[in-house]
């Protein structure tokens, strides 16, 4: 009776371990990348690195301030901010939308899925140009961008889980004489959730991407345009300010993402 308790304990229990380990992991993590900084300022302080080719975290500290009171860092990552959300909001949106309702009309699906793919072998990079020229250089054209680079992988992702859902069930569904319509609302979507937040956090990832480029090629503000700006100066302190800007806002946008997924997939297994 003690060994099945210790090798399979209650939830309570294996909550606080997995809780836990994720202490450790980030403790660990953390520990890790204060090392790094730390001999990262030591060494351009130093004169074992050239700090003006490398930066320097004092320096990217000075950037901020002078960023946060005086510059714009604030309206700038609002910028990329909005144009990331709402790119990965429209894309993923239409393309989790388009490949499940691709479960009603089996034979276009392989036909749909297979066109996801060509588009989204296309280097987003290369349709910059096009999406700046046809729609300028305000923040739409980042937000088609970022929509663009998002809308392939949802409707790839959409399509198969659609198509890998427990057959079990949906033979129960039809024993039972039930509608397409009712097994979609009651099985094929919400079967298809986990594979729907797992896309998301994907596409966070693109969507910044996009919106990025887009700044790269022609814009007057955003996180881009600013890391633009300074790489061609050769200002490695906001470079890397921006990079870590960018990191923080992946971040940030992931843990929202996986507390909807908590929050939402109530029944998913915990481990």
């Amino acid at each position: 009776m003690s060994d099945a308790i210790l090798s399979n304990p209650p939830a309570p229990v294996r909550a606080k371990r997995r809780a836990s380990r994720d202490l450790t992991g980030a403790a660990a993590v953390s520990a890790i990348m204060l090392a790094l900084v730390a001999l990262w300022q030591v060494a351009a302080a130093r004169g074992w690195i050239n700090g003006q080719l490398f930066g320097s975290p004092a320096g990217i500290y000075k950037t901020a301030q002078i960023g946060l009171t005086q510059g714009t860092l604030i309206p700038d990552t609002l910028t990329t901010l909005y144009e990331t959300v709402v790119g990965l909001v429209v894309g993923s949106g239409l393309g989790i939308g388009l490949g499940l309702l691709l479960w009603f009309v089996p034979r276009v699906s392989g036909i749909a899925e297979g066109f996801s793919v060509l588009l989204n072998s296309i280097p987003k990079i290369a349709l910059g140009p096009l999406i700046v020229i046809w729609f300028g250089s305000d923040m739409t054209s980042k937000v088609w961008l970022a929509g663009i680079s998002t809308f392939a992988v949802a409707m790839i992702s959409s399509c198969a889980a659609a198509r890998e859902v427990d057959r079990d069930l949906l033979n129960l569904f039809r024993s039972f004489n039930a509608k397409p319509s009712m097994i979609f609302r009651k099985l094929i979507v919400p079967g298809a959730l986990p594979w729907i937040f797992s896309t998301l956090r994907v596409n966070i990832g693109f969507a910044l991407i996009g919106a990025v480029v887009g700044e790269y090629i022609a814009s007057q503000a955003g996180l881009g345009h600013e890391v633009f700006v300074a790489g061609s100066l050769f200002d490695l302190n906001t470079v890397w300010l921006g990079i870590i800007v960018l990191t923080l806002m992946a971040t940030l946008l992931t843990w929202i993402v996986q507390f909807a997924e908590k929050r939402i997939i109530t029944w998913k297994t915990k481990r």
